[in-house]
Formats: structure tokens, C-alpha cells, sequence
């Protein structure tokens, strides 16, 4: 990590008519850094990574994503970051190679270039052997590893994770976040991400950022955040910056699991 700023968000904002969904956000990512951006649903981080990857307009305030504006600079923005969606957004019916040139010939990088970055990256993630397989045949976690292979296929700066472990095992889990780090560390990659696991935050975020009615509530490390609220652990921390019985009704099945198991744990 270094002193460099590779994301600057200044007083961003964005409304959907009477509704505001970010209110006025500022934030910096520095290059390098492993930053987690955290919120219960409808807390308006989805929003906000949608207006950084250049997928909505803000209503109001600024973006510099590696020093290019995603409004006006669309194409150098996006060149600078990959992403792994939150639902799988391989084609089922292509190879893995196959799913990694079509990314490769939409970001124009040059052929030569494109299968020796192909051809490394599948080395990288652990599916060289299952090249020429149908993308439809593969397990979560290993449709999970070719998305985050096609997503550095560019060589971006920066690397969005969008609950990229939802629905894995938990040997899954701990396999994609160790990669994660060993391309961080070693690559020097900035990484943004979201969860709805906190241990996952808390074990390989520099830096969190808590969200919550369009506002951010919390930034620091999880040490910090833990001493602001007081508590423990990070999902202590989390809860008592959100709160827990008015999100309920608003929650994902995630969300109402961990309100639920958290209150259970307090009465035992």
C-alpha cells in the first residue's frame, strides 16, 4: 500500500426522485489497499459502486477513480478497474478460455498479450486443467475464480469485489480470500469490496467504510471501529453502528441470520 489515492470520492450524492440513496459521501482508497464497504440493504453502498464503475450518474459531487472522472472519461475509468459481480456473470456455454478471450477482445487488448495473460492467469487462479471445459460444468467457487481471472485479464489497478462469496462453502471462502491477498500482496492490487460476512472484513480489510442511510456512519480499521462502538468483534461493531431490530424487515436472509443469531447468543 502507499500514500498514492487511487479512488477519491468527494461530497457524492445520488437521488432516484424523492428518495436519496447516498447523501453527500466523501472517501479515499489509497493504491494497494484492501478496502471493505459495508451496509445492511438498501444502506446505498450498491449505489454508490454502480456510479464508481461508471454504471450510473451521480446526482451531485465527484469521482476520480486512478485520476480519470467515470462520467466523462468512461473508457479510461474502465480500464482501470475489473469486477466480479455479486451473481455469476460467466457464459455457461463457453470454455473458460473462450469466456476470457471475449473479455480480452472487448477491452482490446492486443492477441499476443491476451494469451499470455490468459494463459497465466488460468495458471494463477488454478484452472489451466479445465481450460477447454464448459464454463456450465464448473463449481461456484471455481466459476468465482475464472471471473476474478477475466477481471484482471486487462491489468487493472483495481479490483471490485461485489459479495463475491456469497454462496460458497466455507473452504470456498477462505481459498478466494487467500488468493485475494496473495494478488494484493503481490501485485500490488487495490481491492474494494462488499460482504455481508464480517469475518471476511475483518480478517482482510485495511480499511472499512460503514454505510447506512445513504450516509457513511463509520471509517477505519477494525480495531478502530471496535473501540468507537465499544465492542469486540467487528459484527458487534456493525450492529451497533446500523442497528438491528429496525433493519429486520428490510434485511436479506443473510442480514436477518446474523440480527437473529447475535440477539440469541445475548440471551444465553
Amino acid at each position: 500500500m502507499t500514500d498514492e489515492t487511487i479512488i477519491d470520492v468527494h461530497d457524492l450524492s445520488k437521488k432516484f426522485g424523492e428518495l436519496t440513496a447516498v447523501d453527500h459521501i466523501s472517501f479515499q482508497v489509497k493504491a494497494g489497499e484492501i478496502f471493505a464497504f459495508l451496509g445492511p440493504n438498501g444502506a446505498g453502498k450498491t449505489t454508490t459502486i454502480k456510479m464508481l464503475t461508471t454504471l450510473l450518474h451521480p446526482t451531485s459531487g465527484e469521482i476520480r477513480m486512478n485520476g480519470f472522472d467515470p462520467v466523462h472519461e468512461q473508457s479510461k475509468a474502465r480500464a482501470s478497474f475489473g469486477i466480479v459481480f455479486q451473481d455469476p456473470s460467466t457464459d455457461d456455454e463457453l470454455t473458460a478460455w473462450e469466456n476470457l478471450e471475449l473479455h480480452g477482445i472487448l477491452y482490446h487488448v492486443p492477441k499476443q498479450l491476451r494469451r499470455q495473460r490468459m494463459d497465466a492467469l488460468l495458471k494463477i487462479v488454478g484452472l489451466d486443467d479445465r481450460r477447454n471445459d464448459y464454463v456450465k460444468y464448473f463449481s461456484g467457487g471455481m466459476r468465482r475464480r475464472l471471473e476474478i481471472a477475466r477481471g484482471l485479464l486487462h491489468h487493472p489497478k483495481i479490483l471490485f469485489l461485489d459479495e463475491p462469496t456469497i454462496g460458497l462453502d466455507p473452504q470456498t471462502r477462505n481459498h478466494l480470500w487467500n488468493y485475494v491477498k496473495e494478488l494484493n500482496t503481490k501485485e500490488n492490487i487495490t481491492v474494494f469490496l462488499t460482504t455481508h460476512y464480517m469475518e471476511e472484513a475483518d480478517r482482510i480489510a485495511h480499511r472499512i467504510a460503514v454505510i447506512d442511510h445513504g450516509k457513511i456512519v463509520a471509517l477505519g480499521t477494525s480495531e478502530e471501529l471496535k473501540q468507537k462502538t465499544n465492542t469486540t468483534n467487528l459484527e458487534d461493531a456493525f450492529l451497533a453502528l446500523t442497528g438491528s431490530s429496525i433493519r429486520e424487515e428490510e434485511a436479506s436472509a443473510v442480514d436477518t441470520l446474523r440480527i437473529h443469531s447475535r440477539m440469541w447468543r445475548r440471551r444465553s
